[in-house]
């Protein structure tokens, strides 16, 4: 699950930055309203944490700025305000929860896990495809054979395939769904990532498999 987040304090940002990344969220991280407007523009995230108080553009008018051109993606507003008129004019703007700083890390999670609980129904199930089955609760892939509890970008290279069976995607989508369209990691990082997921589902015994379109991209296709 990918996630933008908006904050001004970078050693806030970096500190939950890597929470985040520990519980198994991609962040792309800016500190400013206008960079993240343009990140918006630009990327496909599942969720938002914006700052209230920004340089260049705040929150509230950043999220004003998303409600007005139709983009829904669910919104955690943060802020060092814990006054009642500031929490009404969040929510009246679009915001889909509230969270006063200084927060608990663990509070933090729950409020994105029921923000975007509501976008996808399967945030807190199993997806099946095959043989195969991803827990996106624990990150294990398995099958009657065994399991896996897969890192970070295996699950959600593999959550991503999974959600879409028999469709190709290519390596750049991989590359800005997962590590974000400006990361300067190299891009056959994809390829290496197929492969360590393929010899898990060879080991798990599936009956479906990754196949490799030449020059297009990656689907999950049934074996034969």
């Amino acid at each position: 699950m990918r996630l933008l987040f908006a904050e001004d304090e970078k050693s806030l940002s970096k500190a939950v930055g890597t929470i985040l990344e520990k519980n198994n969220y991609s962040v792309d991280a800016v500190y400013d309203g206008e960079e993240a407007l343009a990140y918006l523009s630009s990327g496909n995230y599942d969720g938002v944490i914006l700052d209230i108080m920004m340089p260049k553009m705040d929150g509230i008018t950043v999220l004003k700025n998303m409600r007005e051109r139709g983009d829904r993606t669910p919104v955690l507003l943060l802020t060092a305000k814990s006054e009642v008129d500031d929490k009404v004019l969040g929510l009246d703007s679009g915001a889909n929860d509230y969270l006063t700083k200084p927060f608990a890390a663990k509070e933090l999670l729950a409020r994105i896990r029921a923000m975007t609980r509501s976008q996808s129904v399967h945030t807190a199930s199993q997806l099946h495809v095959g043989n195969i089955t991803l827990d996106s609760a624990t990150f294990t892939l398995y099958s009657q054979s065994g399991s896996f509890r897969l890192a970070n970008k295996e699950y959600q290279m593999m959550e991503l395939l999974m959600r879409n069976p028999g469709h190709i995607l290519s390596a750049e989508q991989f590359m800005d769904r997962i590590w974000g369209y400006d990361s300067d990691t190299e891009i056959n990082v994809v390829w290496v990532y197929i492969s360590y997921l393929r010899k898990k589902l060879e080991a798990l015994q599936a009956d479906i498999q990754i196949k490799a379109t030449r020059n297009v991209g990656y689907s999950l296709e049934e074996s034969r």
